[in-house]
């Protein structure tokens, strides 16, 4: 598979008004305990439903005979924040050891730990890269990050984190965040991306604490599905450009804003099986094809239907459109019952029994 993207635990320092999960928040005391402990859980079980070999054939990039290079993918570790203590010492750097250690001699891996930056010091920077960290993502340089308003503070935090990581022998990655081929890099790299205008995410999704705050300028022509980290390919796992989202429960999604309903739970079976099973299904091919108003046709739904599902008013009482609304309705509407079933059909014909906690 070329591309993971896994939210190991809640908790985060910050409470941004543009995420996209009102559940990255700070916590504390009792319930600081609760998140930690739930990805302490359910990590080791996640990890263990992981791909078989994390690497892909990149159709992009025929050999002169035409057969396909094979290339190594990515996990990308992320939160919440995860280098908050103590998620960084009981979580975070765990499920790297346990990384590197699973895929050593089957192709490899590389690492990505995602980050506000914030945190970052010297120390953490030789952690991450003695534990075979390949990239160091820090994603928190935009206006929407208190203390980070204004191009001149962006530019001298950038300066700083540059500073502190070229000095550890990592290099800034010569390949915009935007672009997948950045991937292809030799490490130790760090990169620097945020909510910015000119970003992937810059229009922000119709999710969490930026659909409540109304700072969602999406609109019907965006098609976030239809773009690396929606769900376009992410059901061609052998291949490149396919990328799937983890929570720390175990649910996995076929895209990082998330679908309402999770595809399955990696604490319960294995990822490849879970996409192999919805191989075929009218629903999710669609949205693999990054066409996500074709995915109710054999239910019904119309891509007129399904444009109508997705015109709604956000919380602050304005008309807003996107498809990612009108897949919400479909998941509620119809999906609900059929995901289950189809979960209730692999589980029952597992050779293996389910992974003990």
């Amino acid at each position: 598979m070329e591309s993971i993207y896994w939210v190991m635990a809640w908790a985060c320092h910050r409470k941004c008004r543009h995420c996209y999960e009102d559940r990255f928040r700070p916590y504390v005391r009792a319930d600081l305990e609760r998140v930690v402990a739930e990805a302490e859980r359910n990590t080791p079980r996640v990890l263990a439903n992981l791909p078989a070999r994390m690497t892909y054939l990149d159709t992009d990039d025929p050999n002169p005979d035409g057969s396909l290079p094979e290339k190594v993918g990515r996990i990308i570790l992320s939160g919440g924040e995860a280098l908050l203590d103590p998620v960084r010492s009981r979580v975070t750097y765990r499920v790297i050891e346990g990384l590197v250690a699973r895929y050593r001699g089957v192709g490899g891996v590389k690492v990505i730990v995602q980050t506000t930056g914030d945190l970052l010091t010297a120390e953490i920077v030789r952690d991450l890269l003695d534990r075979g960290v390949w990239m160091i993502s820090v994603a928190g340089v935009d206006d929407f990050h208190v203390g980070m308003e204004g191009e001149a503070k962006q530019a001298a935090f950038k300066a700083k984190l540059t500073a502190m990581m070229e000095a550890e022998g990592m290099r800034p990655s010569g390949v915009s965040s935007t672009h997948r081929k950045w991937f292809e890099e030799e490490g130790p790299l760090f990169s620097f991306f945020g909510a910015t205008p000119d970003s992937w995410i810059g229009k922000l999704w119709p999710r969490g604490r930026a659909w409540e705050n109304g700072l969602s300028h999406a609109t019907i022509a965006d098609n976030f599905c239809n773009r690396w980290s929606g769900g376009l390919n992410f059901l061609r796992h052998r291949y490149n450009g396919s990328e799937v989202s983890i929570e720390p429960d175990g649910s996995v999604y076929p895209c990082c804003i998330k679908t309402r309903l999770p595809l399955g739970n990696l604490t319960e079976e294995p990822l490849i099986g879970i996409l192999e099973s919805l191989a075929g299904d009218p629903v999710y091919e669609a949205i693999n094809a990054g066409k996500p108003e074709r995915m109710g046709l054999a239910h019904g739904w119309t891509e007129e239907l399904f444009r109508a599902k997705s015109r709604t008013t956000d919380p602050q009482g304005r008309p807003y459109a996107n498809l990612c609304i009108g897949c919400d309705r479909f998941h509620e509407e119809v999906l609900g019952a059929r995901i289950e079933a189809a979960r209730a059909r692999r589980l029952a014909t597992r050779a293996e029994p389910i992974l003990a906690g």
